[in-house]
């Protein structure tokens, strides 16, 4: 059973237990009795080498895999961002690919302002008839956060969202996120998978995971030291 949570505190945003999950024709589990309780906002990393069920662990979260052992609970709307937003961005223009994610029985006056409301926290106002394959890589990955917010998510699922972006792209995304869940008005909570060590010292809290269990939420920096000695 999942424990209780005090009333004094506010309800986690996520909670797992228990979780198992084997791909077909793999005899290994990807994940194996691994539990996760994400507080209700913050950006909170994961890291652990390739195989190590990170990205399973994020699909099986956002639905895109089914619970085959363990109990999962979500209290609030949850959005899977792709490492590479060309695999996740569908339509030519920005606005167009933020119209698909807003509920589409909203008046039309409604969409459009929660379409420029989220192009704006992203920092790509004015950008909705933008050809969507004249943005850099970097304006690709917020853009693709401004569709997750569009459909009002609560809980981002960033499976290594800089990965693929240059440097100063990465410091963008990163501190975009960093906003969205810091800010004093409907902060959001984020799970981030990450194998780039410094992006630890940016997070709320951070989880080793090894061998497809994950281990207890500690410092970022502290985990980052760590695991670079």
């Amino acid at each position: 059973m999942f424990p209780s949570t005090p009333s004094t505190t506010p309800a986690p945003a996520l909670e797992a237990e228990g979780l198992g999950y084997t791909w077909p024709g793999r005899d290994q589990p990807a994940l194996r009795d691994c539990g996760l309780q994400v507080p209700a906002s913050g950006l909170w990393m994961l890291v652990g080498s390739n195989g190590s069920g990170k990205s399973t662990l994020l699909r099986l979260i956002a639905g895109l895999l089914p619970l085959q052992r363990g109990q999962l609970r979500s209290r609030v709307r949850s959005a899977l961002v792709f490492q590479n937003p060309d695999h996740q961005l569908l339509l030519p223009s920005c606005g167009s690919e933020l119209l698909l994610a807003i509920d589409a029985s909203l008046e039309r006056d409604d969409r459009e302002r929660r379409l420029e409301r989220a192009l704006d926290q992203v920092g790509l106002a004015g950008l909705a008839d933008r050809p969507i394959h004249a943005l850099s890589g970097g304006q690709k990955q917020r853009l693709a956060i401004a569709a997750a917010l569009a459909s009002e998510a609560e809980l981002l699922l960033l499976d290594e969202p800089t990965a693929l972006l240059d440097p100063a792209s990465q410091q963008e995304v990163l501190a975009l996120i960093r906003r969205l869940t810091s800010r004093a008005e409907q902060p959001l909570t984020a799970l981030w998978i990450t194998h780039r060590l410094e992006e630890l010292a940016s997070c709320d809290g951070a989880a080793l995971m090894r061998d497809g269990h994950l281990g207890p939420w500690q410092s970022g920096t502290a985990l980052a030291r760590r695991l670079a000695g």
